[in-house]
């Protein structure tokens, strides 16, 4: 079994970034101050799929926009941290209340904030979009890009490790 899988196997909590993760990084500002986001709806349904199948989820942005809470709610995403660069701080907490370890979380990162978290988490990974820096330092990189089906390969490694993909892909045969 590869090393990526065999850190995915004990994964109670899958965290994820949102700029350049859930988003491909770009920040759009409408006249009015107002902004939004582009969210792909593989990486929703990947993550949906993972909760499904018993991993908790969690969000941990350094930037707050009432976009990311509603795109949190309309996943059921339990836990979101907004607002937050010392997201460290923040999983510490996270993992306090809910009982868990480091080696039981995945953290899905594009940026120098989220190094932290990578490095010490039992699966930390960067998209392929990621600061080079960032991605030297990962456990593993994704193949698609922040936005474009990053979220979802991280998912699905999570669901093909624990042995519960090919269900969770057989319900829709």
């Amino acid at each position: 079994m590869n090393s990526l899988l065999q850190r995915a196997r004990d994964v109670k909590l899958a965290v994820f970034d949102v700029d350049g993760v859930l988003t491909d990084g770009r920040l759009y500002f409408l006249e009015d101050g107002s902004e939004f986001k582009t969210f792909n709806t593989l990486d929703g349904h990947g993550i949906k799929m993972l909760m499904a199948s018993g991993v908790r989820t969690a969000i941990i942005s350094g930037r707050k926009t009432p976009v990311v809470e509603r795109r949190a709610n309309n996943l059921g995403i339990q836990h979101l941290f907004q607002g937050r660069e010392d997201k460290l701080v923040v999983l510490d907490g996270l993992l306090a209340e809910l009982g868990l370890s480091y080696e039981q979380v995945a953290y899905l990162g594009d940026d120098l904030p989220d190094l932290p978290v990578i490095r010490r988490v039992g699966l930390g990974m960067a998209v392929a979009s990621a600061d080079g820096f960032v991605r030297q330092h990962a456990h593993g990189v994704t193949q698609a890009r922040g936005g474009e089906g990053a979220a979802r390969e991280f998912c699905e490694l999570i669901m093909r490790a624990q042995g519960t993909l090919d269900a969770a892909q057989a319900a829709y045969l």
